[in-house]
C-alpha cells in the first residue's frame, strides 16, 4: 500500500513539472529581410529593461517572436518575445496590446495578442529582451 502511495505521488509530481522552453524557431527568409531592413545601418547596443510608451508608436511585426519599434530615424528597438504570441505573424489583424500607465514595455511584462476583427484575445507572451539599434 505504501509503495502504491509513493508511486501515485511520484506520478502526480512528474505531471506538474515542465521542460524548459526551447529556443525559438529559426527566422523565415521574410523575417530575416524585415530584420535587416529595420536594423540597416545600425549597430546593437546593450539590452535595456524598459521602453517608454512614447517610443513604441511605430511598430512592425518581424515574426511571432520579434517586433521592431522605430523611434525617429536614428534608433530602432528590437523586442524579442517568448512563445505564446504566434498569432502576431498571422496577418494585419493581430496586434500586441499595450497596458495603459506604467513604465512602458518592460522585460518580463506579459503582453496580449488581440485579434482586431473579432475583438478577442488570441494569445499572450512575455517580453524577453529589448535591444536598441542605433545609427552609426
Amino acid at each position: 500500500m505504501r509503495i502504491t502511495s509513493v508511486l501515485i505521488a511520484g506520478i502526480a509530481l512528474a505531471s506538474c513539472s515542465t521542460a524548459p522552453p526551447g529556443p525559438p524557431p529559426p527566422p523565415s527568409p521574410k523575417a530575416q529581410m524585415e530584420f535587416a531592413r529595420a536594423t540597416q545601418g545600425k549597430v546593437p547596443g546593450a539590452p535595456i529593461s524598459c521602453l517608454q510608451h512614447y517610443n513604441t508608436n511605430d511598430q512592425t511585426t518581424i515574426d511571432s517572436h520579434t517586433l521592431a519599434m522605430r523611434a525617429g530615424s536614428a534608433t530602432t528597438y528590437i523586442v524579442h518575445l517568448t512563445d505564446g504570441c504566434e498569432m502576431l505573424d498571422s496577418g494585419p489583424y493581430a496586434l500586441l496590446s499595450r497596458q495603459v500607465g506604467g513604465m512602458g514595455l518592460c522585460r518580463g511584462d506579459i503582453e496580449s495578442v488581440v485579434d482586431t476583427l473579432n475583438r478577442s484575445n488570441v494569445g499572450s507572451c512575455t517580453i524577453a529582451e529589448i535591444i536598441p539599434y542605433v545609427r552609426r
